[in-house]
């Protein structure tokens, strides 16, 4: 089981990132995403339309605190891995990380609180230049899963995307 947890969405700022948050953890392999900060749920409804017309057993929700959040996911076990570009090279600790079954990957916002990186069990740099959360989710996702979340079949799908050099081409099962 894989969570991410998106910290501090703003309304009137994040619905576009948040819910590229959102489509990257679905897309990569990721169980559900777990939103904070001020609830919005357009942000949940728009991923949870994408779930419903694309496939899989993704699940988005809202939670309004953090703290608690990740409380509860140690209670169960997981593993909490913060992204942040002032933590450990992800190339260095990867081999570590995927032997973790259950992980809550954390991923901030507009400022991450300063608790984050003493309640994270890894803190994680896919690099130590500034980035987007977007980019360093999905680079972590893809570590993680070692490349096979691109070739993940997605159940229930009402429809899919037909490869093809040119053109789009879509299937409606």
């Amino acid at each position: 089981m894989l969570a991410v947890l998106r910290l501090g969405h703003r309304l009137g700022r994040d619905q576009r990132i948040s819910t590229h948050c959102g489509l990257v953890s679905r897309a990569l392999g990721a169980d559900r995403i777990i939103y904070t900060g001020e609830q919005d749920t357009e942000v949940i409804k728009s991923i949870e339309e994408v779930a419903a017309k694309w496939g899989g057993g993704f699940a988005a929700s809202y939670e309004k605190d953090w703290k608690k959040v990740i409380k509860d996911y140690k209670q169960k076990k997981f593993s909490i891995v913060h992204l942040t570009m002032y933590g450990e090279l992800v190339q260095s600790k990867i081999k570590a990380l995927r032997k973790k079954t259950n992980v809550l990957v954390v991923i901030g916002g507009e400022k991450v609180p300063p608790e984050i990186y003493a309640l994270a069990d890894a803190n994680i740099a896919v690099t130590s230049q500034p980035h987007s959360e977007v980019a360093a989710l999905a680079i972590f996702l893809h570590e993680y899963f070692d490349g096979k979340e691109l070739e993940k079949k997605f159940s229930r799908a009402k429809i899919r995307v037909v490869p093809q050099e040119r053109g789009k081409k879509v299937e409606e099962n």
